[in-house]
């Protein structure tokens, strides 16, 4: 019987503890508050605008070339080469010629949303189909997202990429 109240204060000690773990910290009381990335929302609460691969294709535009080598730093770091490549397929579709076959809109969507796309967008399902593979999120912001674009586009005005090369390929 003497253990009684020894247990009592452990399990009266945990209970604090787990309370304590459930706190958020408030915006001012010397803690930082971790907010999601806009990547990281809830993809049950995201719906994709309609008709996101109308209009001009990216590859129309010219690049930023600084934005595009940090771009190239990102697919690498992030290990999008494992997947895609560029004049080749790996496990994923080929990249050359991405910007020419897609919007700016569609391509930041399928970067920072890939779970959501391929739930919604036609075409991201079909590539799911084609490739049994969907595209893991990379937890990228959007303006990481952006210069990951810039860095396709970089590649196919390097490579010459037209509008008709890239509409072959997906």
């Amino acid at each position: 019987m003497r253990h009684v109240p020894l247990y009592g204060l452990l399990i009266a000690a945990l209970g604090i503890g787990l309370l304590g773990c459930g706190a958020k910290p408030e915006a001012g009381d010397g803690q930082a508050v971790a907010t999601p990335a806009s990547s990281a929302a809830a993809p049950a609460a995201l719906t994709l605008p309609a008709n996101l691969d109308q209009g001009p294709r990216a590859g129309d535009s010219g690049y930023d070339e600084e934005k595009a080598k940090a771009g190239e730093v990102l697919f690498k770091d992030k290990g999008c080469s494992a997947c895609h490549a560029f004049g080749q397929r790996v496990t994923g579709p080929d990249l050359a010629g991405v910007s020419m076959r897609r919007t700016q809109t569609w391509m930041e969507y399928q970067i920072l949303h890939p779970d959501v796309m391929v739930k919604q967008d036609p075409i991201a399902r079909q590539m799911f189909a084609q490739f049994a593979l969907q595209m893991p999120n990379q937890g990228l912001t959007p303006e990481q997202a952006r210069a990951v674009i810039e860095f396709f586009k970089h590649k196919d005005h390097e490579s010459g990429e037209g509008r008709e090369a890239g509409k072959e390929k997906d």
